[in-house]
């Protein structure tokens, strides 16, 4: 907990400013503003079945340790270097170091926290949240100085990250003797030939592209509605209460969807409300006048605490499902494929939804847009409801292991 909690309080202290610092401070062109991110974004994404598949071969603790020394390293050449090889060198470390050790973490605390997944889940997302809430504070008093001051705690969090891990963290590795199946292709296929898995891994893309408008939708809306310092004020409220709702309210809405719902129906349940989310924003009047602006913002945080309450939701039930689904087998090889299915999916809805935004635009209907990401919303519920009805989201009976 205390890790990924320091993991999100660096990235986040850092990457939230580094755009502006290539631009501003290195004179870089946007074209190569745009490389230097998007190469950090794909060396992640495309990675984690890489970094999962190391996992489940090696053991946890290998890639996790292996992941924060390549970020000390990645962060500490981000404050240093100038030349774009170099930045571009450094952020696919910092890439691929995400790719080492995101799987790995979620594996080892299903693996440790058995049968309470769901509870321990949940206490791991408000710890990522509140590294997201903090990280950005930090950073911004840190940038007062240097950016390159910046860089240098990032990358220091991560090489202590480092050291503790090697000295503290037990070793763990999968009970279910994947050295003994075959190399790493036949490990792939046993992923793939998971059916039920794939299709929950589809299923769940939608959500992923709702979560993602935290920073791509409602920033966008908050520019046409208010724009200049009041804009990112008003970004900066969103932030906020997205975060804040979760870090207050993970374990009472875990704990109170526990008692009442099965797994699959908090699923289905939580994706239902991450997409009437939106319904607000698509019922709002436009932004004239003071009145006008004010219900806008209204819609704009009931838009973001509706989100939050949703991912609350589902985020513990979504994890202790594939699990499940895994039949407990190379579980972090099921992580890594799943992170980059649904980053490859967010990637694809982004840009749908940026070019939804632009027709909607112009042809004068605002309100398409909101209405379009609340049906996605329901859409997954609809598909995630079909899944568990036809009994595919059972899970697979673990094989037998010696002792």
């Amino acid at each position: 907990m205390v890790n990924q909690f320091a993991i999100n309080l660096s990235f986040y202290m850092l990457m939230p400013y580094l755009a502006a610092h290539l631009a501003g401070e290195l004179g870089l062109a946007a074209w190569a503003v745009g490389l230097v991110l998007g190469v950090r974004n794909l060396s992640q994404q495309g990675m984690f079945l890489i970094g999962g598949t190391i996992a489940d071969r090696y053991g946890y603790k290998a890639p996790i340790m292996a992941g924060c020394l390549l970020r000390t390293v990645g962060f500490a050449l981000l404050g240093w270097v100038d030349s774009l090889p170099a930045l571009i060198a450094a952020s696919a470390a910092t890439g691929f170091a995400g790719a080492l050790f995101n799987p790995a973490v979620r594996a080892y605390l299903a693996a440790e926290a058995g049968e309470r997944r769901v509870a321990a889940f949940a206490v791991f997302n408000v710890y990522y949240q509140a590294g997201m809430l903090a990280g950005p504070l930090v950073g911004l008093v840190l940038l007062t100085a240097d950016f390159t001051l910046v860089c240098a705690v990032a990358a220091g969090i991560f090489a202590v990250l480092t050291a503790l891990q090697g000295r503290a963290l037990p070793d763990r590795r999968g009970a279910d003797g994947v050295r003994s199946e075959g190399g790493v292709l036949a490990q792939w296929r046993t992923v793939v030939a998971n059916r039920p898995f794939l299709l929950f891994s589809c299923a769940m893309i939608g959500s992923y592209v709702l979560t993602f408008q935290i920073y791509l939708a409602l920033p966008l809306a908050v520019g046409e509605a208010f724009g200049g310092t009041m804009g990112t004020r008003a970004t900066s409220v969103l932030f906020i209460v997205s975060a804040a709702v979760t870090v207050l309210g993970q374990m009472r809405l875990t704990d109170w969807a526990r008692r009442r719902w099965s797994p699959h129906q908090a699923l289905v349940r939580g994706l239902a409300v991450m997409g009437l989310a939106f319904l607000p924003l698509a019922l709002a009047p436009s932004a004239d006048g003071r009145p006008g602006q004010a219900l806008v913002l209204a819609a704009l945080v009931a838009a973001a605490a509706g989100l939050a309450v949703g991912s609350t939701v589902v985020y513990p039930f979504e994890m202790d499902t594939l699990v499940s689904l895994s039949g407990n087998r190379l579980l972090a090889t099921h992580y890594g494929l799943y992170n980059t299915v649904s980053g490859l999916g967010v990637t694809l809805g982004n840009l749908a939804t940026a070019a939804l935004w632009d027709t909607a635009q112009r042809g004068g209907y605002q309100r398409l847009t909101w209405a379009v990401l609340a049906a996605t919303g329901l859409a997954c519920a609809g598909a995630v409801l079909a899944l568990a009805r036809t009994g595919r989201l059972t899970g697979r009976s673990p094989r037998p292991v010696p002792a």
